[in-house]
């Protein structure tokens, strides 16, 4: 389907901000022409801006949307009402899963779809093939969940203060970093900036190329900033990536890109000291952003890590990361990423 400025749907996605904070969501054309035609319609005519998100269930949904709710004097009773009649069902196999943004209709009543919407936080199958799904979130879910726990009336669900959406409109869809950067693309170096100095890392995509695209992709969203060295073990690892270590946990813009990967394992590849690769967990393919940098050879690891990249300048801070004190295999006091950043060329 082509949206309206000659984009396709496909391409676009909506920014809705609110006085709770920003989440983005993608459209799904292919399953609801009409209703992302419609949303794009209304958000391009300012539509939304100034409603509200006026029904909150706690980490289940949230609805808004209604242009009613602009108006602050609306009688409660009439929350829900407005925008509704405008539009046929358009129902597909797309699920009501975590973050999928799906039509208000009015119960009982067919074709009765319009311009308010809903945000799924949990799965509800109940709703599957009776609600017309027309996208997912892919960045704010965060958002989306402050937004479902502000407080609400047991009687009708609606929430005690609506969460104002101060604003949606429709931008071109981000493009993830690096996705289809070539092998010589890759052959990147990044710098490190941690709490006990800085190292460089020579990317090496002919061991294992998605793992460099993985990683130089999170480098240059800055995912790795503020996130700690979580894990050490003298004469063997420090290891660091985990997006949960970043003060109070807080979630990252790029989290929308972050999927595991497939193993890419070699035995000519040898685990000694300075070469980086990546943890997982007893799934050969369940690496997805933390990393470890080796502090002493491991031969058990080799052909069964994927290693991607070797230290080339700051070998001396992993002798000041061995002379840390640890609590088990826990650094006593932070070590954090700082930041990181890919070299120019």
């Amino acid at each position: 389907m082509a949206a309206a400025l000659g984009q396709p749907a496909n391409d676009l996605e909506a920014v809705v901000t609110t006085d709770l904070g920003t989440f983005r969501f993608e459209f799904a054309p292919d399953k609801a022409p009409k209703h992302v035609e419609h949303f794009l319609t209304l958000a391009r005519q300012g539509f939304y801006d100034g409603s509200a998100f006026h029904r909150v269930v706690s980490y289940g949904i949230i609805q808004g949307g209604d242009p009613l709710l602009k108006d602050d004097k609306t009688p409660r009773k009439l929350w829900g009402s407005g925008g509704l009649n405008q539009l046929a069902g358009e129902f597909s196999d797309l699920k009501h899963e975590r973050g999928v943004v799906s039509t208000v209709s009015i119960p009982g009543k067919p074709d009765s779809d319009g311009a308010q919407f809903f945000v799924c936080i949990s799965p509800q199958p109940p709703l599957d093939g009776k609600f017309s799904a027309f996208g997912r979130v892919n960045e704010g879910m965060d958002v989306v969940e402050k937004i479902s726990q502000s407080p609400n009336s047991a009687a009708d669900g609606f929430a005690e203060k609506p969460v104002r959406i101060l604003k949606v409109t429709i931008e071109k869809k981000k493009v993830e970093p690096f996705v289809t950067a070539t092998l010589d693309e890759l052959r990147r170096t990044v710098t490190m900036k941690t709490t006990l100095g800085a190292i460089k890392i020579k990317m090496e995509p002919d061991w294992a190329p998605n793992h460099v695209r993985n990683f130089l992709k999170l480098t240059a969203t800055g995912w790795f900033n503020g996130t700690a060295f979580h894990r050490m073990v003298k004469d063997f690892v420090v290891q660091g990536g985990m997006g949960n270590t970043r003060p109070s946990g807080a979630a990252h813009p790029a989290d929308r890109w972050v999927r595991t990967l497939k193993g890419e394992f070699r035995d000519d590849v040898k685990h000694v000291r300075g070469i980086v690769s990546m943890a997982r967990a007893d799934d050969p393919d369940s690496a997805s952003t933390s990393f470890f940098l080796m502090l002493g050879p491991a031969p058990h690891l080799d052909g069964k890590y994927s290693a991607f990249g070797r230290i080339v300048a700051g070998m001396e801070v992993l002798d000041t990361f061995e002379k840390e004190e640890a609590q088990g295999e826990s650094p006593k006091r932070r070590l954090e990423i700082i930041e990181a950043v890919i070299d120019p060329q």
